[in-house]
């Protein structure tokens, strides 16, 4: 016999969803700010569920991916700077279980879970300027610039990167607090603006080979290349939230609106055209929901294969994952973009910042290339051949 669930323990979707209720106060009002959503990065704290992605065995929640991406489609729907570092920072955790082994990651996570501690993204890949050098047997100094470092400020442990002088990435755990790391707070772009996705500089930053991530290391077998798969399903729910976000606003203010002058209904809600482009808005996000799901059940089977995944295994998801981000990626432009068709004149005043909703997907969209998932689809689909594993695909 089950033992009886307590109803006053909150599921990890209604902790979202009040989060979200409070996140939506004063979203509009962050949003131009910009800068670092302190107070609201504090409540995720709080809340517990940065613990979501850790293991039971070392204290966290064990919660399966359904879960971890309904929260931050839950947070996205009102918030999408706070769903993106939230996010990643579940992305960081599942990184070092793919790259190392659990007699290593066990005590960050143990940590992470006891302190709610807050995991921040300076790996970016594709910029070199920070060199990793040997310079004893068990110690490596990192040195240099890196860019588009989403959640690094008022973060607890950092995920770092660093090329050495063989050109091989070298990515190590340290806290945020090491000696020698400094934020420039320089992120001031049209969109996501409170990711504080600006650039870290490692000023002679020593690392300890025991912080390296080695073994098996960064996409070196086809289960620790689930990585970049788990950030492109981040991004599909995270486009997916703020289209409903959207979404609801537009139907919210609707309800009280009169129809247009020449349409033969005198209220917005009964007319044709307005029902039209409802009916377009929904059937899109229908759409991307049943995708989403197809990928994650996808994603989660190759979970739980765990090491024995095999290369053929592994490009099955990638192509699922692909599809539902082609899918997130137009229909989230195209639902917050064309929601002012349907809201009128009055919805473009400053003081409601509704066009952060198209900013913010605008400008995470283009995060990689949506022209290439185009590409690997397409060639799966002609070919039969599946990615090859990178940071992107």
């Amino acid at each position: 016999m089950n033992a009886p669930q307590n109803p006053n323990v909150q599921s990890p979707i209604e902790i979202a969803q009040q989060l979200a209720k409070t996140f939506a106060e004063t979203a509009a009002e962050r949003d131009k700010r910009g800068g670092n959503p302190k107070t609201e990065r504090d409540l995720i704290r709080q809340s517990g569920l940065l613990s979501l992605s850790i293991p039971k065995e070392f204290g966290g929640q064990g919660a399966d991916w359904k879960t971890i991406f309904k929260t931050v489609q839950t947070i996205a729907q009102v918030d999408s700077s706070l769903a993106h570092v939230y996010g990643f920072h579940h992305l960081l955790i599942a990184t070092v279980q793919l790259f190392s082994q659990k007699q290593q990651y066990q005590p960050w996570f143990e940590q992470s879970a006891k302190d709610n501690l807050f995991w921040g993204n300076t790996l970016n890949p594709l910029d070199k300027r920070t060199t990793a050098k040997q310079v004893a047997e068990n110690e490596f100094v990192f040195h240099g610039d890196k860019s588009f470092c989403s959640g690094s400020m008022d973060s607890d442990i950092l995920l770092c990167s660093g090329f050495n002088d063989e050109g091989k990435l070298l990515i190590g755990v340290i806290p945020t607090a090491r000696e020698g790391v400094s934020f420039l707070g320089d992120w001031n772009n049209m969109g996501q603006r409170q990711t504080d996705s600006g650039t870290s500089h490692f000023e002679q930053v020593k690392i300890h080979k025991d912080e390296l991530l080695l073994n098996p290391g960064p996409l070196s077998t086809p289960y620790s290349s689930l990585r970049p798969l788990i950030a492109q399903l981040i991004f599909v729910h995270l486009f997916l939230g703020v289209a409903e976000g959207a979404f609801e606003v537009a139907k919210e203010t609707v309800q009280t609106q009169k129809a247009w002058s020449k349409s033969l209904a005198e209220n917005a809600v009964n007319d044709p055209f307005t029902q039209k482009h409802f009916a377009e808005f929904y059937v899109q996000l229908e759409s991307v929901r049943l995708l989403a799901n197809k990928a994650i059940e996808t994603l989660q089977w190759a979970w739980d294969i765990g090491a024995d995944l095999t290369a053929e295994q592994r490009g099955q998801v990638s192509i699922a994952i692909a599809t539902a981000k082609i899918a997130a990626t137009n229909t989230s432009l195209y639902v917050t973009q064309n929601i002012f068709q349907v809201m009128g004149a009055r919805a473009t005043t400053a003081k409601l910042n509704i066009d952060r909703f198209w900013r913010n997907v605008r400008t995470q969209t283009l995060h990689d290339p949506i022209d290439y998932k185009f590409q690997e689809v397409g060639e799966w689909v002609l070919t039969g051949k599946v990615p090859d594993p990178s940071f992107y695909s």
